[in-house]
Parts: structure tokens; sequence; C-alpha cells
């Protein structure tokens, strides 16, 4: 989930901040152009590590040598994250520190099911119905789901920056997450939590 990328980058260092200390003048620098910011197949900046060289540092522009901590999920690997929404295309799960982690309806547990939320407008709930038994488990927002893309066609995409868009549409995700509970073990972790609470309930003599 976590990885570390070495970049080279030529770098202006603005008159003022030359008063610093070089290394705190080029970090913050670093900082201002990555933090938060999604490079195109690395994924989400999280952090600099360290600065491994500045290079031609008599001049305003130089450059740097450095490591960033990047976020990009691995295909096939699990994760936990917790429902920020539910709509008729499916789940949108957040790790708080990244939103863009979506569950189409094909690849939620066969065979379920929405119904309007009550609460919430153009919003739903999905149901997943227990194979050969009435029992239903519902997905809502207190669950916490572990997820795995585990199919090659569910990847971590870098779509095109659009030139133009539209004033009613969504905003643009310069990364997303494709990812799969349609598989056992896979689905919100509170179901498996309730389910221990049963078997550990004191029967009757």
């Amino acid at each position: 989930m976590f990885y570390l990328s070495r970049i080279e980058h030529t770098l202006r260092l603005p008159p003022h901040l030359l008063s610093l200390r070089l290394e705190d003048a080029v970090r913050g620098e670093l900082e201002k152009l990555f933090l938060d910011k999604v490079i195109a197949n690395l994924g989400l900046c999280i952090s600099v590590h360290s600065i491994q060289s500045i290079k031609d540092a008599l001049s305003y522009l130089m450059m740097v040598e450095f490591t960033l901590i990047m976020f990009r999920p691995f295909v096939g690997e699990i994760i936990v994250a917790k429902l920020k929404e539910s709509t008729a295309n499916g789940l949108r799960l957040s790790l708080e520190f990244f939103d863009d982690i979506y569950v189409p309806v094909h690849l939620l547990p066969v065979p379920s099911h929405s119904v309007p939320d009550p609460g919430k407008r153009d919003r739903v709930v999905w149901i997943w119905k227990f194979p050969d038994s009435d029992e239903e488990l519902v997905i809502d927002g207190i669950d916490q789901f572990q997820m795995a893309d585990k199919i090659p066609i569910h990847s971590v995409n870098f779509p095109p920056i659009p030139i133009e868009q539209p004033e009613d549409s969504k905003p643009f995700a310069p990364m997303v997450v494709t990812g799969s509970i349609h598989f056992d073990g896979l689905v919100p972790v509170s179901w498996w939590v309730d389910a221990e609470d049963k078997d550990e309930e004191p029967k009757d003599p």
C-alpha cells in the first residue's frame, strides 16, 4: 500500500528562501509541490521521506534527488476501508486520507440488491442475502470492509485530466482504485464480529 519512490526534479528556489538552511528550504518547496497530490503512475504523495542530493545549489534552479512516501494499493492486496456512500452504481469507500475507492455492483456479494435509503436523497442501501437462507445482511455506514483487487482487470487507474469538465459533474479523481468484496471473507468486518458474538452467547441449560 505504501512504498518509497526516488525522483529527480529541477526545482526553482524563490530568493526569499535563500536565507534558510538549504535542505530545509528545499524540503518546504518539495512539500508544496508534491504533498497530498497524485503523481501519474506512482500514486498519492504522503510525505517527503528524504533528500539524497542537491546539485547546482549556487543558482535559483537546482537538480534535487529525493524520496517520497507514496500510497498506491497493489493488485491483490487486501486493505481495510470505511463506507463513504452507497449508490445504485455500488459502494464508495474511504481511507480518510483517500476517498476514491469503488466497489461496482458486479463485485458485490452475490446475490445482492438495493433499497432506497430513506435518510439520504439519491442514495441506496445494499443488502446481501445469504445463499440457501432467509438471512440478510445490510451494508451500512458503520461498517469497515476488507476488500481486495484479486482479478487482473481490477487495478489502480490514473484517468487523463479532462480539458473541460461540465459544471454538474463530480470532481475529477486523478487516481481511482477498484476493489471487490465478491469473495469469501471479503465483507464488512462487523458481520463476522456479530456472528462471533452470537456463537459466544450462553445457551440455556
